[in-house]
């Protein structure tokens, strides 16, 4: 309640104080996205004609996210604001009817114990629905730079098809089918490319398995011939070592790209999504 109080007189502060002036044509668009994915598709499609930024901060959990009221400010001061309805609580709580919810051009058809999956910008086939979708969005908000948005959202395509392309060429043939994950991040990306993912834990990824749970994947490690089990770069790495170790096999990194930081395997989306196709490779003897 104390936090909603301030998100109200923060809105209304900013409503006293006026609003984001009107289309000149000429003026940068301020978009704000709410986590590192719709980041990253607002800077490639926008161009030179955006000024981006991202409520959550590198290196910082997306799910925990909590806003400031000055945040919620800059919120209510912003031209756009990109986000996925349910993913952060906080930001749905925040944004108000102009903001651009991206859930169906995602196609969130996954879901984990009862709830809905988030993580579709693991399937670049999603992410190309959810790139032209945006540049309609910021067509509609800055009709003088459609031209420019058309043509970048072009380019992210092309790049996320030749993606697609590499990963179907590159685990086609994997002798190990079964994807052993800390959580369950990955479900979009297994069923695009014809793998089995078995998480540890459900999709909060704070959530602590019991001994049963760790003994059954154990078991289903050693039956399945898995030789690999991956865990995530903003996740700590202690459960998927304890089941590697009891288990004789090994860990690697499998990045969900829920944000960057300096520790992750590349410096933008495709970079990233490149070097856990790698660790695929490997961990799931790949030819």
């Amino acid at each position: 309640m104390f936090r909603r109080t301030l998100m109200v007189l923060a809105v209304l502060a900013v409503s006293a104080c006026g609003s984001p002036g009107p289309d000149t044509g000429d003026s940068k668009l301020t978009v704000v996205a709410s986590f590192y994915p719709l980041q990253y598709l607002a800077e490639r499609i926008g161009g030179d004609r955006v000024s981006v930024s991202s409520l959550t901060k590198p290196g910082a959990e997306p799910h925990d996210l909590e806003l400031t009221p000055q945040d919620v400010v800059a919120l209510a001061q912003t031209d756009l604001v990109v986000y996925l309805k349910g993913f952060q609580p906080a930001v749905d709580e925040g944004v108000d009817d102009q903001a651009f919810d991206v859930t169906a051009s995602a196609d969130l058809s996954k879901t984990q114990e009862g709830a809905v999956d988030p993580h579709f910008w693991l399937d670049p086939v999603r992410l190309q629905a959810v790139a032209a979708a945006l540049a309609e969005r910021l067509s509609e908000a800055r009709p003088a730079g459609a031209a420019t948005f058309k043509a970048n959202a072009a380019a992210v395509s092309a790049d996320l098809a030749t993606l697609d392309k590499d990963f179907r060429a590159g685990l086609t043939d994997c002798s190990i089918r079964t994807l052993v994950t800390s959580h369950t991040s990955f479900a979009y990306l297994a069923e695009r490319y014809g793998l089995r993912q078995v998480g540890i834990t459900g999709l909060t990824p704070e959530t602590e398995p019991d001994a049963g749970r760790l003994a059954e994947v154990s078991r289903l490690v050693r039956a399945q011939g898995v030789r690999t089990i991956y865990y995530e770069t903003l996740v700590s790495p202690a459960v998927a070592e304890t089941i590697a170790q009891e288990a004789g096999v090994s860990t690697a990194v499998l990045d969900p790209l829920e944000g960057l930081t300096d520790s992750s395997p590349g410096q933008d989306y495709l970079a990233v999504m490149r070097a856990n196709l790698a660790s695929l490779k490997k961990g799931q003897a790949c030819p």
